[in-house]
């Protein structure tokens, strides 16, 4: 997948392609099947696929001290994209240019002028332009006059039987169960773990004095989970300068702001089981998998050091389970992938 950030300066080749447009927050399950519509369009019309997205987040441009929302940082947005077979990812800076931009000077010049789409898909209710005053009916007229196709899509909402049917693939119901704790919850929508990705910085240094050294990750800008303990795997990227080979390794990982120590700064911890090495700087993605416990404070490092290794133990157990493997529900990413993209 090649990410193209200049609208103004796309090479020919990346141009005419069919482009699905929106901000793919999460890149959860309704995202992957519009995406999936929007392949099938581009195999039948012989052309590229395409994403466009706002980078920053329109939200965070006109709310920037708000409290964080988004499911996924630009990378791990780009990662999830490519693995769904996008050809081109068009990334949109979002400043007060593209803020003030009129809903048809942005199709002219974004779309029509800058991309050259041929075909484009958004959601039946994608709103754009100053003041979010262009519609689909406006995208509408104005592919008729300026020589593009368009593709609405109307809510994409859970098949099958049972309590979840009829519920529609959304951001918001994600963040209300990030929020909540309930990693397998949104991870069922999102058709993949949620994580947090950073490297892996220095610390108090305290674990390794009660046997359960660990790995420390600030927060980014983004969801914050229910604070406390949880049963994660990690991925570690590899280096083939170092030779360091990517690894995924079992751990358990306290969220929050370790009260016991009367801290304030939020921070994943992260104890990896059956792991011993010097891991800092090292770029880490830890998948939430379970919640096991809230966050409390102990009266002393004995307490702490009995509950971590009984933390530990949940985890090896949550771990082990079918529903639990680190890629169980990115199967569903790949499966998507192969049936919309048949064109090499």
């Amino acid at each position: 997948m090649q990410v193209i950030r200049h609208y103004q300066h796309v090479a020919p080749e990346a141009r005419g392609a069919v482009v699905t447009l929106g901000n793919f927050d999460g890149v959860h399950r309704g995202h992957q099947a519009v995406v999936a519509r929007t392949a099938a369009l581009a195999d039948e019309m012989g052309v590229p696929l395409g994403v466009m997205i706002f980078e920053p987040h329109p939200r965070t441009y006109f709310r920037p001290d708000a409290p964080p929302f988004q499911l996924t940082t630009f990378h791990a947005k780009a990662r999830l994209l490519e693995r769904l077979g996008v050809d081109y990812l068009y990334v949109i800076g979002f400043d007060a240019s593209i803020a003030a931009k009129s809903p048809q000077d942005f199709v002219i010049d974004v779309l029509v002028k800058g991309v050259g789409v041929s075909h484009l898909v958004v959601g039946y209710d994608f709103a754009f332009g100053k003041n979010r005053t262009g519609d689909v009916s406006v995208l509408g007229w104005m592919g008729t006059m300026e020589g593009f196709g368009l593709t609405t899509v109307e809510p994409i909402v859970r098949p099958g039987e049972g309590e979840a049917n009829g519920q529609v693939f959304s951001s918001t119901l994600i963040r209300e169960r990030i929020h909540g704790g309930n990693m397998r919850g949104a991870a069922d929508l999102l058709g993949h773990w949620w994580a947090i990705e950073g490297h892996v910085r220095h610390g108090d240094r305290r674990g390794r004095t009660i046997g359960f050294p660990t790995l420390n990750v600030g927060l980014p800008h983004l969801v914050v989970p229910k604070f406390g303990v949880y049963a994660v795997w990690v991925e570690l990227s590899g280096s083939e300068a170092a030779g360091k080979p990517a690894q995924v390794l079992p751990g358990v990982a306290n969220l929050g702001v370790r009260p016991t120590f009367d801290k304030t700064e939020p921070l994943l911890e992260i104890h990896l089981l059956d792991y011993s090495g010097d891991l800092y700087g090292r770029q880490i993605r830890a998948s939430l998998i379970d919640f096991i416990r809230p966050e409390r404070k102990f009266d002393g490092l004995e307490s702490l050091k009995a509950q971590i290794a009984l933390d530990a133990e949940a985890a090896r157990r949550i771990l082990a389970e079918d529903g639990a493997r680190l890629d169980f529900f990115d199967d569903g990413l790949d499966a998507i992938a192969a049936h919309s993209r048949t064109r090499v």
